[in-house]
């Protein structure tokens, strides 16, 4: 392990490009506990803060993560962001098996809350009503990576199960359907990225500097009312966009004969 003095580029970024290209060669695997700072500056001969600034870059590219008072390990896979959304009502309208295998789902709270300016307007309400707020939070094994709420109107859902604090053992979709007497029929999506909120980086153990990308999902009834808003927030750098979808075939070129217009 070596940096060039005289290369264009920092020192840290030189160290961090050597540590991503020894995770890529599988030199330490995910989970796996990299040397100390102190060990790493004395293999590059650089002062520890050198290394620290690598390991913070690498840190917000979501390739490894500090654990305090254990170490800086390679962080797992990256979590896939289609995983709700529609993912969310999955192809039979059930429950995802594998998906619960992999992930924790955490109850933080429920209760009236101050709805922000996005949940507002969806439900076309003034920013700041007093909406049931339901706050959760989605671990893997080893770090948090989702943080995130769904809000209802508390005319939907006054005396209903969804004002209660407590997990359910399928969708929340399908509760609120049942508790709202109103089905889910059609969705809409708004993804954006952004810096997180100081108790969003708090709670998804992240730097403050770190990108996040945010969701807003609105679910709509037959008659275009919104039944439910939810919010989602991951770690920019963890979270990836997988769509796939068909291509469709080309149409066939027009009779050369047919005189159009």
């Amino acid at each position: 392990m070596q940096i060039n003095p005289g290369a264009a580029e920092f020192p840290h970024r030189q160290i961090a490009a050597q540590l991503k290209a020894q995770v890529r060669r599988g030199d330490w695997g995910p989970g796996e506990r990299l040397p100390s700072i102190p060990a790493i500056a004395e293999m590059f001969g650089v002062a520890k803060q050198t290394v620290q600034r690598a390991v913070d870059q690498l840190r917000v590219e979501g390739i490894l993560i500090t654990k305090p008072g254990s170490g800086t390990y390679v962080r797992g896979t990256r979590r896939r962001l289609n995983r709700l959304s529609r993912g969310r009502y999955g192809g039979f309208r059930g429950y995802h098996t594998d998906l619960a295998a992999r992930y924790r789902q955490q109850l933080l709270s429920v209760g009236r809350a101050p709805a922000p300016p996005e949940v507002a307007d969806a439900f076309g309400v003034a920013d700041g009503t007093d909406l049931l707020c339901r706050r959760h939070l989605v671990r893997t094994e080893d770090s948090p990576v989702e943080v995130g709420a769904s809000w209802f109107l508390p005319a939907d859902t006054a005396g209903t199960s969804l004002e209660r604090a407590e997990a359910f053992g399928r969708p929340l979709y399908q509760e609120a359907e049942e508790a709202t007497g109103r089905r889910y029929v059609t969705a809409t999506d708004t993804i954006s990225a952004r810096q997180p909120s100081r108790e969003e980086a708090e709670i998804l153990q992240i730097r403050p500097d770190t990108p996040v990308l945010h969701l807003l999902h609105v679910a709509y009834d037959g008659r275009r009312r919104p039944i439910e808003v939810a919010q989602a927030t991951w770690p920019g750098p963890v979270t990836t966009l997988t769509e796939e979808y068909r291509v469709p075939a080309p149409n066939p070129d027009p009779d050369p004969g047919l005189v159009l217009g």
